[in-house]
């Protein structure tokens, strides 16, 4: 590779990748110390190294920043479902799916759970992230309805099997939270996934 040329596709996206993640970061430590109100879009960039203008090239407003709304994870995650078997059932695909991201959950555990008690103790963040979670329903919803050949409009079942999924996996993380992190993540998550296969029998 000359001076001159591009770098390559692998590393551009890891520098993406890289910058994402110090303007999450950024923002996180930010509204961590002075509360959401009282960062501005100008704030994160300056702390993270970077230009307004940079900023929005990954996000668009600093609420998308605060709750980690992160495209490229949205699409590993259906990434991981295309890649399931076919004949595979569409539980079962989900649960590895979603079971395939627990890792990265889990090496930014503290990060994670820092981003949730904002939430939760910031009003003014539940409707990006209850959206951030609705931009991922939907977009497994379609692939779901096109693995079945079914209408996603019309028939239940490609919403239905998805919103139990995905309850699925915030139950777990909830949990595994709550509990200071001190179960694997995927052992929260097979539980769940288990006890909706068994037709949440009473304990």
């Amino acid at each position: 590779m000359t001076p001159t040329s591009p770098p390559p596709a692998g590393l551009r996206a890891r520098k993406k990748a890289d910058t994402r993640q110090a303007l999450a970061a950024a923002a996180l430590r930010l509204a961590t110390e002075v509360g959401p109100d009282h960062v501005t879009v100008d704030d994160i960039a300056a702390a993270a190294g970077v230009s307004p203008r940079t900023f929005f090239n990954y996000f668009s407003s600093k609420e998308d920043a605060l709750v980690g709304v992160d495209p490229d994870r949205r699409a590993e995650l259906l990434g991981r479902l295309l890649d399931r078997p076919a004949d595979e059932a569409p539980l079962d695909a989900l649960r590895h799916a979603v079971i395939g991201g627990a890792e990265t959950f889990e090496q930014r555990a503290e990060e994670w759970s820092a981003r949730m008690r904002l939430v939760r103790e910031h009003d003014s963040l539940v409707p990006r992230y209850a959206a951030s979670f609705h931009d991922v329903e939907q977009v497994l919803i379609l692939a779901i309805a096109d693995r079945l050949g079914l209408d996603p409009e019309s028939d239940v079942y490609p919403a239905l099997v998805v919103g139990v999924a995905l309850t699925a996996m915030r139950v777990a993380l909830k949990q595994w939270d709550a509990t200071g992190h001190a179960t694997p993540l995927v052992e929260r998550i097979d539980a769940a996934f288990d006890a909706i296969a068994q037709g949440l029998p009473r304990p």
